[in-house]
């Protein structure tokens, strides 16, 4: 398997991160396990998760994506074939948020235990939180890769201003950047994100690689929207453009004999900016239709069709 660079990390990934918020939500431990056997075994090493996943399900705390991850490193024994980044900073309930020295340290604690492991490989702030200095979360993020528990930084969720700003500070600096993403959002990582991370050599890691799964082209008319556990965020997506957008992969797709979220990965993987997407499935017949579109090479016209479909 051909690996990247993550920017200036000094990490080599898979072209495909494998998004672990499903854990602990839409699959259960079990099949949890399975996936994550059957990627790596597959030849895959990145893997992406969040303290707070998936505290959004009723009767969840956060940190069962983790907990998870840490059973399945302890039983199988492939911590070391694992590029694991995981995150800090979103809501885990009242007074348990941001990027402050003190949470950091201790949301970084919490998350080696539940993770059973001695280091995170990537570790990322989740969400800007404007209200701490990026001297001080550089800061406490310098501590932890001295101490050895983390070994490379990056952001998600912050606009070019501001992740420019935190690039200016004389600290270990952000050394990748996980932007929303894909062939329908495109506009805000486009028109100026993109700029700040080609000039700093920053990975890139899309998240939301497939728009909640709009672009596998298994919601096509609103009555679709009940029958998965993301359908409500997909809604958004069923528009004239949307549809425009299935359209032009339906195409493509048909051309190389794959599936439309084959297509849409395959378009983001030629993207020189981006590293590598993240993209999750929920059983192994999902997973091996994901690490197939990494081997999807498409023609520079089918992209220039799917630009123009998605402008």
């Amino acid at each position: 398997m051909t690996t990247r660079k993550l920017g200036n990390t000094g990490l080599q990934v898979t072209p495909l991160c494998f998004g672990g918020n499903v854990f602990g939500w839409t699959i259960d431990e079990a099949a949890s396990f399975k996936i994550l056997d059957a990627f790596v075994d597959g030849g895959f090493n990145f893997i992406d998760t969040a303290d707070v996943y998936s505290r959004w399900v009723p009767g969840n705390q956060g940190g069962e994506s983790e907990a998870i991850l840490g059973k399945w490193f302890a039983r199988s024994g492939k911590r070391d074939q694992v590029v694991l980044a995981t995150k800090v900073g979103y809501d885990m309930g009242p007074g348990q948020k941001g990027l402050s020295k003190a949470y950091i340290f201790g949301a970084a604690e919490a998350s080696l235990k539940r993770l059973r492991t001695d280091r995170i490989d990537l570790y990322q702030s989740h969400v800007d939180d404007p209200g701490t200095p990026f001297e001080e979360t550089l800061g406490a993020y310098q501590q932890l890769i001295q101490q050895g528990k983390v070994r490379a930084i990056g952001a998600s969720n912050l606009t070019a201003e501001r992740l420019q700003h935190a690039l200016s500070v004389n600290l270990p600096s952000y050394q990748c950047l996980q932007p929303l993403y894909n062939l329908y959002d495109r506009a805000d990582y486009e028109a100026g994100l993109e700029g700040v991370c080609v000039k700093h050599n920053l990975g890139v890691i899309p998240y939301f690689a497939l728009a909640s799964g709009f672009l596998t082209g298994k919601y096509r008319i609103e009555a679709d929207l009940a029958k998965y556990p993301r359908g409500g965020r997909v809604k958004k997506y069923l528009n004239e453009r949307g549809l425009r957008i299935l359209a032009a992969l339906d195409v493509v797709a048909k051309s190389h004999s794959a599936k439309p979220g084959q297509v849409a990965i395959a378009w983001m993987m030629a993207r020189p900016s981006v590293t590598t997407p993240i993209a999750s499935a929920t059983t192994l017949e999902q997973l091996h239709e994901l690490l197939a579109a990494t081997r999807l090479k498409l023609e520079d016209a089918e992209i220039e069709s799917l630009n123009e479909a998605s402008a």
